[in-house]
């Protein structure tokens, strides 16, 4: 009805003028007295002619709607193949709008060069810093081990490459976030598992700030990616381990249905100040915990969410200052959002 509505529009100005040249036709019949049988049989057949010519004209432009409307929907997806031009403006906004397509996919084809080139470099950067990296640690083992472990200094430098090593890392996962469902890989996992992979990873830190680790087993079997739920949880726990002084990090699971399971990650830490809740899990953000303690960058929750976001599963968070904080880690499935 829409459509049909926009065709009178566009057809209002050829009906007017048909209107003024029926109108004047019957006035030259009437003035020089021609019968009023021929005069209507005249209307009647230029009516007719124009019902006919309306409806074929009428058939043309919804078919040609269609078309239009199926390109609009495969717009994103796909280059247009447009209709015909009917007109002279019809073929100089398709000439406009095949240059805007033209320009945007050349800018498309540099930004994702820019990005490729990035992605490289990068890349080569990631895999040369852990040589030294590794070499550091190599030589911070082996001077602990002839001070038999007893030396403040060399506990505070490995927490301090540790970190380094955490932060290459986030760099590499925030390069590969875009390409995610390439490097993705669904399979059932005992989370058990996963878990045990994140906290091995920081038993040491565990040791070394003299925190305790609460897990209890879940006994339960996820439909996830390894690498990315494993990373997910490291994330957490460092930051769990980042703001929690003293006390204890717990690691459990609770139903949320009958086949629903979320982990939860607890932490006895300072927490978060319920103004920043709503949102840390933005880009860049750090809140009031990042400006007070310089050591928030305001990325590992953003990832985390879009990971989470990408294998189907959801993240939530629980904290007051002073209260600790509760990750929730939503295991089951729900829609993939598209990128």
């Amino acid at each position: 009805m829409k459509t049909f509505g926009y065709y009178l529009k566009e057809i209002r100005r050829p009906l007017a003028v048909y209107a003024g040249t029926v109108f004047i036709f019957a006035l030259v019949g009437y003035l020089y007295e021609v019968t009023r049988d021929a005069v209507g049989y005249a209307l009647l057949l230029s009516a007719v002619i124009l019902l006919v010519c309306t409806a074929l004209d009428l058939a043309r432009y919804l078919k040609r709607e269609r078309r239009i409307e199926e390109i609009r929907r495969n717009l994103p997806y796909a280059d247009p193949m447009l209709p015909g031009a009917d007109t002279l403006a019809e073929r100089e906004y398709q000439e406009m709008l095949t240059e805007l397509l033209r320009k945007r996919s050349e800018e498309k084809n540099d930004a994702a060069e820019r990005r490729q080139e990035s992605m490289d470099y990068y890349s080569l950067w990631g895999h040369q810093i852990k040589t030294p990296i590794a070499a550091m640690r190599l030589l911070l083992q082996e001077e602990e081990r002839e001070r038999q472990g007893k030396d403040s200094f060399l506990r505070e430098m490995y927490k301090e490459l540790f970190r380094t090593e955490q932060y290459v890392e986030m760099v590499m996962t925030y390069l590969r976030i875009g390409d995610i469902s390439q490097d993705m890989v669904l399979s059932w996992y005992p989370l058990d598992d996963l878990i045990r992979q994140a906290v091995r990873k920081y038993s040491r830190l565990f040791i070394i700030q003299k925190l305790k680790l609460d897990f209890k087993e879940t006994d339960s079997l996820v439909l996830t990616d390894e690498k990315w739920l494993v990373f997910v949880i490291e994330q957490i726990l460092s930051n769990a381990l980042k703001y929690t002084k003293e006390g204890a990090v717990s690691i459990y699971a609770q139903k949320d249905g009958p086949s629903q399971i979320a982990l939860v990650i607890a932490d006895t830490g300072i927490g978060i100040a319920q103004e920043d809740l709503p949102r840390v899990f933005e880009r860049g953000f750090t809140g009031y915990n990042g400006r007070e303690y310089k050591k928030s960058t305001g990325i590992g929750l953003y990832l985390c969410r879009r990971v989470m976001d990408r294998l189907g599963h959801g993240m939530r968070i629980q904290s007051a200052p002073g209260e600790g904080t509760k990750v929730f880690l939503d295991l089951g499935r729900k829609p993939v959002e598209a990128e």
